[in-house]
């Protein structure tokens, strides 16, 4: 069964939008400056990974995998110390 939730959110724009809205409060609230630190100061490139991978995830068009091969993020994320939020 195809994942529906692309297309009930909207297609790529409300991902789009989202992505924005969840940088600008890793860059604003003092609480997410740990995890803003480990970013890159420019999050162009962040921001349109992040949106590829959300839009394949919910079932949209492969446009992650297709780029970047399987996410892996447990590989990905393995030199960070993640924790409880």
């Amino acid at each position: 069964m195809q994942n529906p939730h692309f297309e009930m959110l909207g297609g790529e724009e409300p991902i789009k939008n989202l992505v924005e809205r969840f940088y600008f409060y890793m860059t604003t609230l003092p609480e997410a400056a740990g995890i803003r630190s480990m970013h890159e100061a420019d999050l162009t490139h962040t921001k349109q990974v992040l949106v590829k991978f959300l839009v394949e995830w919910l079932g949209g068009p492969k446009v992650y995998s297709s780029e970047r091969g399987h996410p892996r993020l447990r590989q990905k994320h393995l030199p960070f110390s993640i924790g409880e939020a």
